[in-house]
């Protein structure tokens, strides 16, 4: 019997808003500041508290908080990032906004996060730093790749966009490495509506990176190279402005509130589809590092090409024509033009191109009911039937 198509679309992700954020924004709506004012440190307090890091610093989005992780690394032209090229834009643009080079190193086809053997081939004397990235909420494998950044003299920056709330070998994300950043998109963990934050127990990164939110300025007296009153600030780099609104940190510091029983509810969801798919021949669920916690942004389920008709691309259809937002997560960066006409290409990168061609994202957020967690299972089922039965 073939399930009753949905009415409406069932997005991959979204946000999960109650009567305390919305409240929360108003207080600050009836206050006096609504920018620049004391929401800010709070949400950064409770951000580094929860992590176990010293110091928290928001920006307006998670892409401008890489940039700025990047210009705390001191990243400049000449100098080479590795990190994986199966993420989105952001992971690599922010070493370009520098004017530095991102070099890719291909994936581990099990975690299919940046494999650290890969990684340390790529590592030439121009190499800097390298950027990992938690795909789909499972920590990279932080521990081998903090001793090789160690060990190389290298500055360690874990884009941790999709992995609030997990943890790896025991430890929470956002204290393996130099600087990690966190994203508040409506699809992410919290959200804030758009918003970023890099955690570090640097002071040094800490400084440089409300400097460069802010237009490069600074009113620290102990870094004024002179002080002509209390109304006194200097530029003492260039930076930009890429400061967070006390609307946003309300909400996002209101959301932490929720952090972990948004988290656990991802993890009940991503269990019920392994449980369901795993025996399904030709569907590949996602497997988890035995260090690693995943807090389940996304589930990527994999479609083998040898079993089903069309493969992942009719599985996209199929699955879309019953209005399910499914998603590919994500196209390997260096097959954009911008990139291929920079000179990279696909071919030493065969981990990554096997698990582009196969992807799919199914929805998963917290306020999925356990009904549309049935729908998303009997579609998937029901579109592996028919794929399944075509192609035989």
């Amino acid at each position: 019997m073939t399930t009753t198509k949905r009415e409406t679309l069932l997005p991959y992700g979204k946000q999960l808003i109650d009567e305390d954020d919305i409240q929360a924004v108003v207080d600050v709506l009836r206050g006096d500041f609504i920018t620049q004012g004391p929401a800010i440190e709070r949400f950064e307090r409770k951000i580094a508290e929860y992590v176990g890091a010293k110091y928290a610093v928001a920006f307006c989005n998670g892409t401008a908080a890489l940039h700025g992780a990047c210009h705390a690394a001191g990243i400049g032209p000449g100098d080479e990032v590795i990190t994986t090229p199966v993420t989105f834009l952001a992971s690599s643009n922010c070493v370009l906004y520098q004017g530095g080079t991102p070099v890719f190193a291909d994936i581990d086809p099990v975690t299919y996060n940046l494999d650290p053997i890969s990684a340390e081939k790529a590592i030439t004397p121009r190499t800097k730093a390298i950027i990992a990235v938690d795909l789909t909420g499972q920590p990279a494998e932080m521990d081998r790749l903090s001793m090789l950044t160690h060990d190389r003299g290298l500055i360690l920056i874990e884009d941790a966009a999709h992995s609030l709330g997990a943890s790896y070998a025991g430890k929470k994300v956002g204290t393996w490495a130099d600087m990690t950043m966190f994203s508040f998109h409506p699809v992410k963990h919290v959200t804030t509506g758009e918003g970023g934050v890099i955690v570090t127990d640097s002071e040094e990164y800490r400084d440089r990176l409300l400097t460069f939110r802010s237009h490069g300025t600074t009113k620290d007296p102990k870094r004024l190279t002179r002080n002509d009153g209390p109304w006194y600030y200097e530029m003492q780099e260039l930076g930009y402005n890429y400061r967070m609104t006390d609307l946003q940190a309300a909400l996002g510091a209101s959301q932490m509130d929720k952090l972990d029983r948004f988290v656990e509810r991802r993890r009940e969801i991503a269990r019920m589809y392994d449980e369901a798919f795993r025996s399904i021949p030709g569907l590949i669920v996602p497997k988890q590092h035995p260090a690693a916690e995943s807090s389940w942004h996304l589930y990527v389920l994999r479609w083998d090409e040898t079993i089903f008709a069309g493969g992942r691309d009719r599985a996209f259809a199929e699955l879309r024509d019953r209005n399910l937002g499914v998603q590919v997560h994500y196209i390997p960066i260096y097959r954009q033009p911008y990139y291929s006409d920079k000179g990279y290409s696909a071919e030493a990168f065969p981990h990554s191109e096997e698990y582009y061609r196969t992807a799919l994202s199914l929805p998963l957020f917290p306020a999925m009911s356990n009904d549309d967690v049935e729908y998303v299972i009997a579609s998937v089922r029901e579109t592996a039937d028919l794929l399944g039965t075509f192609y035989n």
